[in-house]
């Protein structure tokens, strides 16, 4: 079957145009334009869409609401029994800076807001710092609950990815994830999975002090990495 192209659509489009000498588009010839022109290209389109399309995925809306306009995704939010592990964690391992602190004495848990930001530009004002973290784009909230670092009946919080399953990672993009790894290595971080581990190389997870797992992975890497592992 011949490629059906937009330039193909044009010049059918101008043959017509010149065929009839019409001195302008009258509804009969739109008519036939769109039957033997614009039908014929959108159903070449359809039929040779990506995965993403929405004819292929049912429910997804692709016109959309103008009343959404803005929105973005901001955070992610894990509960977390010490604090000073996961900052150090977070900070020192994954290189990541913490944003916010904010503090609830009444209700006695503390929310730390991290991310890969300079935030050397965050404002000094405490107010506007606020509202300067919560215009950041994909953040990480640490939720500690006061006391469960030193209470020995505490016995820790479910990541997910145990039975029942739901939650089941955060992702984080590296420059190569194999050195990546080696640093984590040294470090003596915990993998629930090594690079070339598993059907999917070039790609690893990591766990955090929490027993949290995180996706580690490379722009590089990654194309190849999943598309090998749809194939098998």
């Amino acid at each position: 079957m011949a490629l059906f192209t937009l330039s193909n659509a044009c010049f059918r489009l101008r043959t017509l145009i010149v065929r009839d000498r019409a001195p302008q588009l009258n509804s009969e010839f739109r008519i036939e334009v769109r039957r033997r022109v614009l039908r014929p290209f959108t159903a070449a389109m359809a039929s040779s869409s990506s995965k993403e399309a929405a004819e292929n995925n049912p429910g997804l809306h692709t016109s959309v609401d103008e009343a959404t306009n803005g929105y973005f995704l901001q955070q992610t939010m894990l509960r977390v029994k010490d604090p000073k592990i996961s900052l150090d964690f977070y900070s020192r391992v994954l290189g990541m800076s913490l944003l916010k602190r904010l503090d609830f004495s009444e209700l006695k848990f503390t929310l730390y807001f991290l991310g890969y930001e300079d935030t050397t530009s965050a404002p000094a004002d405490p107010n506007d710092r606020t509202s300067w973290t919560f215009g950041r784009k994909a953040t990480l909230e640490l939720t500690h609950n006061w006391g469960t670092e030193t209470d020995p009946d505490f016995k820790g919080y479910h990541n997910g990815n145990s039975e029942p399953r739901g939650f089941g990672h955060i992702g984080i993009t590296v420059d190569d994830v194999y050195k990546a790894c080696e640093r984590f290595e040294g470090l003596g971080v915990e993998f629930a999975k090594r690079p070339h581990d598993g059907k999917i190389k070039g790609i690893a997870f990591i766990k955090d002090p929490d027993g949290y797992w995180i996706e580690i992975f490379d722009t590089k890497n990654i194309a190849k990495a999943t598309a090998d592992a749809a194939a098998v």
